[in-house]
């Protein structure tokens, strides 16, 4: 019995220490930027994607992960082949080719067709006004999404100009996740 009480305990305790991402629309945080400036992170998933669900399993679910996303960034989720209405850069996006009834593959939404994206899951980051930076395809675990994460936080990514330098940034990197 003692040994029942202390294991719903650790489970309490572990729940509610757990760090959750705190996920937003690209709606919410585009206004969000206008009351304070930060970067956007945006997941993009698909419904269907293994890699993608294992981004949410092992890396979203880190830690040191999502308490970095919630502090520096506005962490974005958007399913590429979802049918809700963004506007972004004062375009209304869509996915006019939406089938509800459908099972696994929809058609792609135009937003993730403007952003370029070719490959779920892709990472995309913004700037602090909403301009786009960059995306980032395919799974990461957290060590390898943490260099991306500072690095576009940092600004870092600016001074990377060749294939050289990116190599010597990586080489010199000090991982803390």
């Amino acid at each position: 019995m003692k040994n029942i009480f202390l294991l719903c305990l650790l489970l309490a305790f572990g729940s509610i220490t757990a760090q959750q991402v705190n996920w937003m629309t690209m709606e919410e945080a585009l206004a969000a930027q206008k009351e304070n400036p930060k970067k956007i992170f945006m997941d993009v998933y698909t419904t269907w994607c293994g890699p993608c669900k294992m981004l949410d399993k092992n890396t979203f679910s880190d830690k040191n992960v999502a308490e970095y996303l919630n502090k520096n960034y506005y962490p974005v989720k958007f399913n590429a082949e979802g049918n809700e209405s963004i506007t972004y850069q004062d375009f209304t996006y869509t996915n006019p080719n939406y089938q509800a009834e459908r099972k696994g593959r929809n058609s792609q939404h135009l937003l993730a067709h403007a952003l370029k994206v070719n490959a779920y899951p892709t990472v995309v980051f913004f700037r602090e006004n909403g301009d786009l930076i960059q995306g980032v395809p395919g799974y990461r675990t957290p060590q390898q999404l943490e260099i991306f994460l500072k690095m576009i936080y940092n600004d870092d990514y600016m001074k990377l100009t060749t294939p050289e330098a990116w190599e010597e940034y990586q080489k010199n990197f000090k991982y803390t996740f």
